[in-house]
């Protein structure tokens, strides 16, 4: 049974427009497993510089960052790692006695995912998208040498200006392309949300690509996973995506990395939720 939280209790929270159950699943079954004194709560706010006080006042130790504070939030911390400087959008903030420094694991994560499934650098993509986690996701790409990529997004001005940071060239919409890999970094697909029963590519597109990305991890079979895998298409999940960019946030909140065996306790345990 686990612990009720005391008066020395360390509190780690995340920010989300929408908060979910994966994280607070994950880092309290962690926390539980190596018998932490440490508890996680989702939450979300109204007033983003009043909240990231409260985390400084009240000796929160660590806060995970989601949509739409990605991107607000740097003007609000104190020190920014390489890992969220370079793109200008973070996910994580972990508070040192008052001093909040902020990173991005999503970036993280993405980059030792491209190295474990070894992608090859000079496979031509598409990635779809161009706010805070496409940016992550980009650079990602970017500084692990894939040179031949485009953005494709209907938002122009992001678009370019992803783009035009990574090296990539932008077009609205994806067309008669058909790239190697797709990357989905969109809603498009997510549970819940208003095209969840959409693709984020076209069939004729799907079919041709060698290797499908979608970051969205609520349901882990999107209609564009489950679509590549019924065409025999390696692929890399968002599933995949939450739990290392969670793994990342647990070492720097508590100093400690589970093992493979405790990480994959946590992503079943938080995949019931």
């Amino acid at each position: 049974m686990a612990q009720l939280p005391s008066k020395d209790t360390v509190l780690c929270v995340s920010l989300a427009g929408r908060p979910g159950t994966f994280g607070v699943r994950f880092h309290n079954h962690l926390y539980e497993q190596l018998g932490l004194d440490y508890y996680y709560k989702a939450m979300t706010t109204q007033d983003l510089p009043a909240a990231v006080a409260g985390i400084r006042a009240l000796g929160i130790r660590g806060c995970g960052v989601s949509m739409p504070f990605k991107e607000a939030c740097l003007a609000l911390v104190d020190e920014i790692d390489p890992s969220a400087a370079a793109i200008d959008s973070i996910n994580t903030l972990v508070n040192t006695q008052g001093i909040i420094k902020a990173y991005n694991t999503d970036y993280l994560a993405v980059r030792q995912l491209l190295e474990q499934h070894r992608v090859d650098p000079d496979t031509a993509f598409a990635l779809r998208g161009s706010g805070g986690m496409a940016k992550a996701v980009a650079s990602a790409f970017r500084d692990a040498g894939f040179e031949q990529g485009i953005i494709v997004a209907r938002n122009e001005q992001a678009g370019r200006q992803l783009a035009d940071v990574c090296g990539y060239r932008w077009q609205a919409e994806l067309g008669d392309l058909c790239p190697p890999m797709l990357v989905n970094v969109t809603p498009i697909g997510m549970a819940g949300g208003p095209e969840a029963d959409h693709l984020a590519f076209p069939t004729m597109a799907i079919e041709a690509a060698e290797r499908v990305f979608d970051v969205v991890a609520m349901p882990e079979r999107t209609p564009l996973i489950e679509l590549a895998r019924s065409l025999g298409k390696p692929v890399i999940t968002g599933l995949e995506v939450i739990a290392l960019q969670a793994l990342e946030q647990f070492v720097l909140y508590t100093g400690i990395r589970p093992t493979r065996e405790q990480v994959d306790l946590a992503v079943a345990y938080a995949r019931q939720g």
